[in-house]
């Protein structure tokens, strides 16, 4: 694996916002929002597509930024949950109820907001974790995340 930095991670937050409002935020209406998953839905086989890129995509992120694996079981709930909808609504008969349900559940405004929090709540160092251990180093990373209430792990970047 390539060693990462601190600004592939913000990148990888950064693009992450970006595809939260893309796929449902579009159209604001108060505390509510449309975005391109809700208005796709609407349209045979585009829709399914565009939720399963979507969702793969923002996985593939989660991966890249080397999410808890609670943190990739949440978003491939809400995935998987936003990807059902989608799926039953390409059934005729069956088509309007789950649209409807697939408009109202942000599903990739929730996983995105799940990876984003895990990457707010890491420490990240531009080390590689043995090396640090060796040094010491390693407990001071541990103590900066100790001290600071919203961080829960360390994350060493060039392991």
């Amino acid at each position: 694996m390539a060693r990462r930095t601190l600004g592939d991670i913000e990148k990888i937050w950064s693009n992450v916002e970006r595809v939260k409002k893309l796929s449902d935020r579009v159209i604001g209406i108060g505390p509510f929002g449309i975005g391109m998953d809700g208005l796709l839905t609407w349209i045979p086989a585009l829709g399914t597509a565009y939720t399963l890129g979507a969702g793969g995509w923002l996985l593939l992120q989660g991966l890249r930024a080397r999410a808890a694996p609670a943190t990739l079981v949440r978003m491939v709930s809400y995935l998987g949950l936003d990807t059902v909808t989608t799926a039953v609504g390409e059934v005729p008969f069956l088509d309007f109820v789950p649209s409807v349900v697939d408009v109202l559940f942000p599903g990739h405004l929730m996983a995105a907001k799940a990876l984003q929090k895990d990457i707010e709540s890491t420490h990240w160092v531009e080390a590689n974790e043995r090396e640090a251990k060796t040094s010491g180093e390693h407990e001071r990373h541990l103590a900066f995340m100790r001290a600071d209430p919203k961080l829960r792990r360390v994350v060493y970047l060039h392991d």
